[in-house]
């Protein structure tokens, strides 16, 4: 069977993160939904690949937050109701200021120049594309990590900005499933938010840039709420 394949150490390195990538994109994409399993011999089958291949990026997918173990042994994207995600975002509300105050202290020219590139990226890249229905484009929801991911990383702190990944990669998820129009920012107040971000980076106010963080992060954390509470 294929998923008993033996491949040399560097094969299944290579395997496992393709596999890694193509189940990772696919949950990304909303195409394995909240809860769903994910099923190490099911996939090991489609990919044509070995049983060891397909859990090993799994458990690199559990680490980043995008699957779960269950009780049974096996895998699944975790459920949206989960209280996994308000602890995120509380997470996320208590570091990531702290994180923009170090970077507004620390940062130098080259990173203030990465932070205007960074901003106007973001403001030039159209949030939604009918090609993509409803949620982000792709494309926005790069520029958008690129951005927040810039503003801190002004703080040169591996630990915390390797934490801020995964938080921002698990915060994704839970906003690819939360798109219902009730429960969308409008674009100018996204647009504002960030703008309102950026100045005062810039401006080297690192209070007043910690204030407008929280105030984003708030505001995204009432979006999932409200999604979650009318399951839209």
């Amino acid at each position: 069977m294929i998923w008993q394949i033996v491949y040399p150490l560097g094969m299944k390195q290579m395997l496992s993160e393709q596999i890694y990538d193509r189940v990772r994109d696919a949950i990304m994409r909303g195409e394995v939904e909240p809860g769903q399993a994910l099923k190490p011999q099911e996939l090991a089958a489609r990919y044509e690949v070995s049983l060891a291949v397909v859990r090993e990026a799994l458990v690199r997918l559990v680490g980043e937050g995008l699957a779960e173990r269950l009780a049974n042994r096996g895998f699944a994207v975790p459920t949206l109701a989960d209280r996994r995600w308000q602890e995120i975002i509380e997470a996320r509300r208590t570091v990531e200021p702290a994180m923009l105050r170090l970077s507004v202290a620390r940062g130098d020219l080259e990173w203030e120049t990465r932070v205007r590139a960074a901003g106007h990226r973001l403001a030039r890249t159209p949030m939604y594309v009918p090609e993509e229905g409803s949620y982000y484009s792709a494309a926005w929801a790069e520029a958008h990590r690129l951005f927040h991911r810039t503003l801190l990383d002004g703080c040169g702190n591996a630990v915390l900005l390797e934490s801020f990944d995964r938080m921002w990669t698990a915060s994704e998820l839970a906003r690819r499933w939360t798109v219902h129009p009730a429960y969308r920012l409008p674009v100018e107040d996204v647009l504002a938010q960030h703008e309102g971000l950026e100045r005062a980076v810039l401006s080297r106010d690192p209070e007043e840039a910690a204030r407008l963080l929280t105030d984003h992060l708030t505001a995204t954390a009432a979006v999932l709420t409200g999604a979650e509470k009318t399951g839209k």
